[in-house]
């Protein structure tokens, strides 16, 4: 038996909301002020709260969002500033209404860490499904990873296989078979095999799926 919080009182009292799975590694996850195993605390103007921005914490509570997103979620790793409150904000800006937050990257993760029946795929079905329990809609899923794949050729070879499974085997188990998926192309990678990995990720031609290339953008901006 789950015991709701205030805060998950309050999220269940809105009647529109708008809920967005955040996956991935460490660049879904925040490392944004990092330094040395420590998060400088800055949050930038566009990544600051709102109140009309929540995510789902640890424990399976509605909370307003605030920087780290995925503390309590990225564990073992330091969280700092994501791509993902800037991705709220914009929405909030553009179309209003509330927007829920469902953190569940994992930083230096590979694609075969995501498969179905994985600890982390089992874990983000989870914790998708207990978003929608008091009301909302997921309406895409903020998918940023592939960094961990450019190191063996065998993992960037099998990439846009494993890629594809891991989409259509979220959209079967959510029940959501045309569920927006947008993806970013990584820009950099721990490896040799990042245009193999670049290349899987740009030409996926699963419907519905959107491609953001992160290439020509600043790496490690402080």
């Amino acid at each position: 038996m789950v015991i709701l919080s205030h805060s998950s009182s309050l999220w269940a009292a809105v009647k529109t909301k708008d809920i967005f799975i955040l996956g991935g590694q460490s660049n879904m996850a925040g490392r944004g002020g990092v330094q040395g195993g420590k998060w400088d605390g800055n949050v930038p103007p566009e990544c600051r709260p709102n109140p009309s921005i929540w995510r789902l914490n640890a424990q399976l509570q509605w909370e307003e969002a605030r920087e780290p997103l995925h503390a309590g979620i990225d564990v073992g790793n330091t969280c700092g500033v994501g791509p993902a409150m800037a991705f709220a904000n914009h929405v909030i800006g553009s179309a209003g209404g509330t927007v829920g937050l469902i953190p569940c990257a994992a930083g230096g993760t590979r694609i075969s860490q995501w498969s179905r029946g994985s600890r982390l795929y089992t874990q983000l079905i989870q914790r998708a499904n207990r978003s929608v329990s008091e009301g909302g809609t997921v309406r895409a899923l903020l998918w940023y990873q592939g960094e961990s794949d450019t190191v063996r050729k065998e993992d960037a070879d099998s990439y846009k296989a494993r890629l594809q499974s891991f989409f259509t085997d979220l959209r079967s188990d959510l029940q959501l078979p045309s569920l927006l998926i947008i993806q970013v192309a990584v820009a950099s990678g721990e490896g040799r095999y990042i245009q193999r990995v670049r290349e899987a990720q740009v030409g996926m031609k699963l419907p519905n799926v959107k491609c953001v290339d992160a290439k020509g953008l600043r790496l490690k901006c402080v």
